[in-house]
């Protein structure tokens, strides 16, 4: 027997006017709620969410390639309130590997009718846990972090509270549980130093970014292990460490490049440190790469455009970004997170700023 809806309606097909005539609100209030814009008031955007339980609106929000758009609206039906923002924390937007990860996560919240937040937390471990507070406490849905600054113990509180939270390029290791998005550090150096190598270099110096840092300690495990694999004991002198800047590039370069015997060749972990490099290179008069091969990390934009063009490991960094939005919106449809790890495969960009050592540089 066919039974009458609470409004008196037959149980047809339910429509977006009729949960609009129902609540008392327009057309588009009802969208706005459906999709978890934050400009709806709490009362509003309540009554708009007990009229699509008690009426079974079928209908979730779309995102803009037509597909429906993740659980908003299962979570409308159940009554929980979704802002439809996510945070997205990143600790500058200069150098390029923070703007083309922050790109590619954007683009991806795009396409699920999501915004992001942005957040630059300048290295502020101070202004990072302000930050999460801000979005723990109803600001939005999720969020992701670049490189952050926070310990493993305080991203397990978050995710011991609900809160999801990805972590992209961790600094230090991140507790058990936490998902985490990078790339393949330790093969993406180890192809590096294999091509200096195979050029003919043996004297293959490292600039690695600070001590103790996950990008750090994975490269130069990469490095290790293509000298051990062409029988090249590694040389503790042939060593330096900066910050991932272009000075600090430059200065651990000059250090290098006035020792007794320097390396032909400098592997820095990443392209900012391989541009000072060059400049160091470039102080002392020596020709890149007839008297030093000079290879970086990252293949930012820059790195095509100096001189000459630099030798680098593509990071799929925009991938980073959108990968790291796919863990979350997993998360939040309370799917199952397997590999909590994902690691990108890097790959080695050859271009003109390593060559064969040169007769003056051969010891």
């Amino acid at each position: 027997m066919e039974t009458s809806r609470p409004d008196g309606r037959s149980p047809g097909r339910v429509t977006i006017r009729h949960v609009a005539e129902l609540a008392g609100v327009s057309i588009a209030t009802v969208s706005r709620v459906i999709n978890g814009h934050a400009d709806v008031s709490s009362q509003t955007r309540e009554t708009v969410q007990r009229v699509i339980r008690d009426h079974g609106y079928p209908a979730g929000p779309r995102s803009r390639s037509g597909r429906a758009g993740l659980a908003w609206a299962d979570q409308a039906r159940s009554g929980q309130t979704r802002t439809g923002q996510i945070g997205v924390m990143v600790p500058l937007i200069h150098p390029g590997c923070f703007a083309e990860i922050l790109a590619g996560a954007v683009e991806a919240l795009y396409e699920q009718d999501l915004q992001a937040i942005l957040g630059p937390t300048r290295h502020s471990r101070a202004r990072e846990l302000s930050l999460v507070g801000r979005l723990t406490d109803g600001g939005a849905d999720g969020a992701i972090i670049v490189l952050p600054e926070e310990s493993g113990q305080e991203f397990a509180a978050l995710a011991a509270g609900g809160f999801p939270v990805v972590v992209v390029d961790p600094r230090t290791e991140v507790a058990e549980g936490i998902p985490v998005v990078c790339a393949a550090h330790s093969s993406g150096a180890t192809q590096a130093t294999r091509h200096l190598l195979e050029l003919g270099h043996r004297r293959i110096a490292v600039i690695g970014g600070p001590r103790g840092w996950v990008a750090t300690e994975e490269r130069l495990r990469g490095y290790h292990a293509a000298l051990a694999g062409a029988g090249v004991l590694p040389d503790p002198a042939l060593v330096r460490y900066a910050d991932f800047c272009l000075e600090g590039g430059r200065d651990a370069a000059a250090r290098l490049l006035a020792q007794p015997d320097p390396p032909t060749a400098v592997f820095a972990f990443n392209d900012g440190m391989a541009a000072g490099a060059l400049q160091a290179a470039a102080a002392r008069g020596l020709r890149v790469p007839a008297d030093l091969s000079v290879i970086g990390f990252d293949d930012t934009v820059e790195a095509a455009i100096t001189a000459p063009a630099l030798t680098t490991v593509r990071q799929p960094l925009a991938e980073l970004g959108r990968t790291a939005v796919s863990l979350l919106l997993r998360q939040l449809q309370n799917r199952s997170l397997e590999p909590l790890r994902i690691e990108l495969a890097t790959k080695l960009v050859i271009r003109d700023s390593t060559a064969a050592p040169g007769a003056a540089s051969e010891r």
